[in-house]
């Protein structure tokens, strides 16, 4: 069997599982929920365990072969291009989705006087609060880390990438003795990760079983009830965005078969609706565009890690949603110049606040205090952040895939999906 229909079939289970945690908990006299959190970190582990060293080796090998610097820069540019259009183009679907069905108002009320607040806030404040958003200068800051080591430890990607970037770009035009001794190096430990990633991915089904079924035992399905409009129309902006947006782009720019493609990021789609992590589902992204979509690593090694760090379509699509409906739920009327606000700090928050922990609530604070709002109305949205979590780093990282294909393609390179 597949391992996308292995995946399909845990997730089914988790479900049922996870809504049913609590009689099975009493009938096997065993906590289960402690027994998915188990599995679903072990899992977790193993994937954040490859990532620096696989994306570190990809990286410098892709750069490294890489012929001459009009190359570097033209793929530079391309991505830069592709991630901000993607971006742009989600965050319209979701302001067009808000103007539309307006899911703040129930009936003609606004929600916060039917819904309340579904959680104690002081703490999320708190937390999200000390977390302050990143500006211009802190993205250009992080990228130029003082200690690479400390930055590999902690997961700071943006300044591991650079470094990588560097190193690559640089192997290349060293002329020494040990230049393909090194180049040798890199190229072995890439495929040796890659063959770890691929022993990892057996394991998957059973992650995404621990991982979704403890999201569904502990928040429970009856918490959409109250917010199944806002929740619903989140889901149907991410659909348009990923089943109709991209495999027009897919189709008309890269001429290839969207299907193909969707078929062959499926594992990694899936696998980041598991963990919500766009960095740990990276590996996967990476096994699934080289070997299952022939992408190659030149390509891949440049735009995905990038993309894993920076271009977040799912998110900025949800910012600006939820944004848009906590305005609409204290009964704010937004104007045009107000819209636009929002439009532009979803766009930058996207980007900026990428490697902090909870980003969307972090950059949701900010478009919040930019139109006037009280930080205690993300409480508004608490009880299903996390299974929209879940839905919006799919959505990111199968936009990573389909740009990757797309400037593979712009660079004359064939791939398994025509």
């Amino acid at each position: 069997m597949r391992l996308h229909w292995q995946i399909l079939i845990a997730l089914a289970l988790a479900v049922i599982f996870g809504s049913y945690t609590d009689a099975l908990s009493d009938a096997v006299s065993i906590d289960l929920t402690v027994v998915y959190q188990f599995f679903g970190s072990l899992f977790l582990n193993a994937l954040k365990m490859i990532i620096v060293p696989l994306i570190v080796s990809s990286i410098i090998v892709g750069i490294s072969g890489m012929q001459n610097d009009h190359s570097f820069a033209r793929m530079g540019g391309k991505t830069f291009i592709y991630y901000i259009s993607t971006s742009i183009i989600a965050i319209l679907i979701g302001l067009a989705m808000v103007s539309l069905f307006q899911p703040g108002l129930i009936g003609d009320i606004p929600a916060r006087d039917i819904l309340g607040l579904h959680a104690d806030t002081n703490e999320v404040t708190e937390k999200v609060g000390a977390a302050s958003a990143a500006s211009l200068s802190d993205i250009f800051l992080r990228m130029i880390p003082t200690n690479i080591i400390y930055a590999a430890a902690h997961g700071q990607m943006l300044g591991l990438i650079f470094f990588s970037l560097l190193f690559g770009y640089f192997l290349a035009r060293n002329q020494s003795e040990g230049q393909k001794s090194l180049k040798g190096f890199f190229d072995a430990t890439f495929h040796v990760m890659l063959d770890i990633t691929n022993l990892i991915m057996r394991f998957a089904p059973i992650g995404v079983f621990a991982l979704v079924a403890n999201v569904i035992a502990v928040s429970g399905l009856e918490v959409f009830i109250p917010l199944a409009k806002f929740f619903f129309i989140v889901l149907a902006g991410l659909f348009i965005h990923s089943f109709i947006v991209m495999p027009i782009l897919l189709k008309t720019i890269a001429r290839v078969q969207p299907t193909k493609h969707i078929r062959a990021m499926s594992p990694a789609m899936l696998t980041a609706f598991s963990t919500s992590s766009s960095s740990a589902t990276l590996p996967v992204t990476l096994d699934c565009i080289q070997e299952r979509a022939g992408v190659s690593n030149r390509t891949s090694s440049f735009v995905l890690p990038l993309g894993a760090t920076i271009n977040m379509d799912g998110t900025a699509l949800y910012e600006c949603v939820a944004a848009l409906f906590i305005a609409q739920a204290y009964g704010l009327t937004l104007g045009l110049a107000e819209q636009f606000t929002v439009v532009v700090l979803a766009l930058m928050t996207s980007i900026g606040v990428a490697g902090v922990p909870a980003a969307s609530l972090v950059a949701i604070t900010i478009i919040l205090t930019a139109i006037g709002l009280p930080l205690e109305a993300i409480g508004l949205i608490l009880a299903v952040d996390r299974i929209l979590d879940m839905c919006r780093t799919a959505v990111n990282v199968f936009s990573d895939s389909c740009g990757a294909v797309i400037i593979a393609r712009s660079e004359g390179e064939q791939t398994n999906l025509a």
